[in-house]
């Protein structure tokens, strides 16, 4: 495995470092706005990735340590365009069954579980204790928060929330740029675009 660096040092980025010190994976670099004052982590400082002159040949592949799924998509096309690879970190007490299909760039945090014949897009965040059960679809970007729960042939869109602990009916399709909101639970499709709230949940925007 080459050097490593990850865009954004705070916050979502530290449970992504966790992860990647467990796997043994070489991260030596960060990129951020700034310099951070703080370095938990001991990494090199090699600039803001936005920036014209930025070296992405310092690193020989890139991990996503950004939560806001706009950033993380605009981000990942930056580092494809400039011909590097945003490789996959999985917390090794995760359970990944057989048969699924993981895309490039993912997340996937402690104890979390993707069941058989699941689908994740590129770039996604799994993130800890969060259930993605058999047949379901989850579109790039999308990010599910610690605990969330869908249950089997569930559809997750393109850079969709779904809060923390929130749970998903089997057979739902959730669509693109949704936010549902922590603790909800959404027994029914949700259009594009919109925010659902509440036990059972419903639009509040």
């Amino acid at each position: 495995m080459g050097k490593i660096a990850i865009i954004g040092y705070s916050g979502h980025s530290y449970v992504v470092l966790d992860a990647c010190l467990k796997n043994g994976l070489n991260v030596q670099f960060y990129s951020d706005l700034s310099e951070k004052r703080e370095n938990p982590f001991s990494l090199q400082y090699i600039g803001n990735e936005s920036n014209e002159i930025f070296d992405w040949n310092l690193a020989d592949d890139y991990v996503l340590g950004i939560g806001d799924n706009g950033i993380r998509e605009n981000i990942s096309f930056r580092i494809e365009s400039n011909g590097k690879k945003i490789i996959n970190v999985i917390h090794p007490t995760s359970a990944i069954a057989n048969f699924v299909k993981l895309g490039s760039g993912n997340y996937v945090g402690p104890r979390s579980i993707i069941n058989v014949f699941a689908q994740i897009g590129n770039c996604c965040i799994v993130n800890s204790g969060a259930i993605i059960e058999h047949e379901c679809q989850i579109a790039d970007y999308a990010h599910l928060a610690p605990g969330s729960v869908l249950a089997g042939q569930v559809i997750i869109g393109r850079k969709t929330f779904v809060g923390a602990n929130a749970v998903v009916k089997q057979g739902v399709t959730i669509g693109d740029n949704v936010i549902i909101g922590a603790g909800s639970v959404v027994l029914n499709d949700v259009p594009t675009g919109e925010v659902w709230v509440g036990n059972p949940a419903k639009k509040i925007r």
